[in-house]
């Protein structure tokens, strides 16, 4: 079975995540000093989001340069230790890789504004003359999703289209110019050693013939993405099937996984079972990232029929993910530090392959970060409505009482985004020394999930519960999960579940399982394990 059917990503922002020269950014030295932290976790993977050279207009997914590092972020000696230390831990290194747009300083966008209309140059991106008597006017009525039109004009008076920040072109990819850089950026990065991508909004690669109007209700309804001119076109399959053979087909270079153990992950915005099913064909992407599950309301019934519905296609990987740099951190979102736990225990649980977001193995909260530190484009694309998603990308506490939690050694204290004064005991180092905490209940469940593996990945787990119980029960082979999502404790004994319990996200009082809180049990008739005690 491949490896990456079952395997537990772990996704760092690297600017967030730990700054090893003092200047109060994040870089790619303190992520390999910390990468130990990850291994002990217990994930099989690490996905890094851009690190390449950009004016971060939009936190680096403006990228001036795909085969770069940023100076801030290091050198490619430091991305070649690395990759290496990566794989001496055991651990497989995914990259992003974001072919939508690049940065309004990128080369190609610069020679295309100096070259004008009708230039090979601006062919690689989306130029249209306006509309209007004079041009004025847009060239259709799309929406960026930032907010405001997905449209800028230029001097010379035509308009270029960006689906994001006016800072992020979007490229044309029926120009065979742009498909035949971006597979020499796959290959480039399969040289140095990665083994994987995460292929960023890669349902909007290519947009409807003529670009026509997409009417009301853009980016207000996900269910209808799928029917928008700029999202989910067919002609993004024959380019993803070339991908996937050059992934499978390009010589690894030591120390990386072989060709065809390679791995291609989907950001794909597309919420119709059906039409997602065809990013992961058996040619195609490896996975897609699962937003239904993301998105999903605290609700029993809510959340199972997003869990069958992830099954509809016999035999595909299945994903599943609580947070990310573009969410609200499950702790805030759910209401409650019991939720996410609970949260955390369910997905674990679930057959498949799961992705955590640096910080969420400690429970932090979404961050309030003042109005005069805002980085996020979509604070001000909004009227300063939106404060965006800049709180889930507040740097990791490591330890210590005060900021910057060992993050940094700077002697200013001051940190890329400022951190919150009350995070001293969620700090790595409070957490390892307290075994009641989250990082300590990541580490378990991660364990445990290692212990008593799916027998198939690609699988739906057996539902135990009826369908209208406020309490989720399933089995995955021998782990057997209960999650209560209702306003009262259930006695365990009603719960009618065989097993041995090996793990609950809070202490079970009077043999009952309180809302808001899970368990994982061993089945009684499967052979024993690790010697795991009920935590209380």
């Amino acid at each position: 079975m491949s490896w990456w059917r079952d395997m537990v990503c772990y996704e760092v922002y690297p600017r967030a995540f730990a700054d090893s020269n003092g200047d109060g950014i994040g870089d790619l030295p303190g992520l390999t000093a910390h990468l130990e932290h990850v291994r002990d976790l217990g994930a099989d993977a690490v996905w890094i989001t851009p690190f390449y050279p950009s004016p971060l207009a939009d936190g680096g997914y403006d990228i001036a340069d795909h085969t770069g590092v940023a100076a801030d972020l290091g050198t490619m000696a430091d991305f070649d230790e690395l990759t290496s230390r990566s794989h001496e831990l055991g651990l497989k290194l995914l990259v992003d890789l974001v072919p939508n747009h690049t940065s309004d300083q990128h080369p190609w966008f610069r020679a295309a504004l100096a070259a004008g209309p009708g230039s090979p140059e601006r062919a690689r991106y989306l130029f249209r003359p306006g509309r209007g008597a004079h041009g004025e006017l847009p060239p259709n009525d799309w929406r960026s999703a930032f907010g405001g039109p997905a449209w800028t004009r230029v001097p010379d008076g035509a308009w270029y289209c960006h689906l994001h920040a006016p800072e992020q072109p979007d490229l044309d990819w029926r120009d065979p110019q742009v498909r035949d850089a971006f597979a020499d950026v796959l290959r480039y990065w399969l040289d140095r050693g990665v083994d994987g991508f995460r292929v960023d909004v890669a349902h909007a690669l290519f947009k409807a013939e003529g670009l026509p109007d997409a009417g009301p209700g853009q980016h207000t309804d996900p269910a209808r993405n799928h029917l928008m001119p700029y999202y989910d076109q067919e002609e993004l399959h024959p380019l993803y099937r070339a991908w996937r053979a050059l992934l499978d087909t390009h010589p690894a270079p030591p120390g990386a996984v072989a060709p065809r153990d390679r791995v291609m992950v989907a950001e794909s915005a597309v919420f119709d079972p059906d039409r997602l099913a065809r990013y992961v064909r058996p040619d195609e992407m490896h996975q897609t990232f699962n937003f239904a599950f993301l998105e999903a309301r605290w609700d029993a019934a809510e959340l199972r029929r997003v869990v069958d519905g992830s099954f509809a296609v016999p035999g595909a990987a299945v994903t599943w993910l609580l947070s990310s740099h573009d969410a609200v951190r499950p702790v805030t979102r759910y209401g409650s530090p019991a939720r996410a736990r609970a949260a955390a225990l369910l997905m674990l649980a679930l057959p498949g392959s799961a992705y955590l977001y640096q910080g969420e193995e400690l429970g932090l909260p979404q961050a309030e970060v003042p109005v005069d530190r805002i980085l996020d484009p979509l604070w001000e694309r909004s009227g300063r409505t939106e404060r965006g998603r800049d709180g889930a990308r507040v740097p990791l506490p490591w330890s210590g009482a005060h900021a910057p939690y060992g993050f940094s050694t700077s002697a200013a204290g001051r940190t890329w985004l400022p951190q919150p004064d009350d995070w001293a005991g969620l700090t790595v180092a409070a957490q390892e020394s307290d075994p009641g905490s989250t990082l300590a209940l990541y580490r378990a469940a991660l364990r445990l999930r290692r212990a008593y593996p799916a027998p198939d990945p690609a699988a739906p787990p057996v539902w135990l519960s009826a369908p209208d119980d406020p309490v989720l029960a399933f089995r995955r082979g021998s782990l057997v999960c209960a999650v209560n999502l209702g306003a009262e404790s259930v006695p365990l004994a009603e719960l009618g579940l065989s097993g041995r319990p090996v793990l609950a996200s809070e202490p079970l009082p009077g043999h009952t399982l309180p809302p808001d809180t899970a368990m994982w049990l061993i089945d009684s008739t499967s052979s024993e394990g690790p010697d795991d005690d009920l935590r209380d």
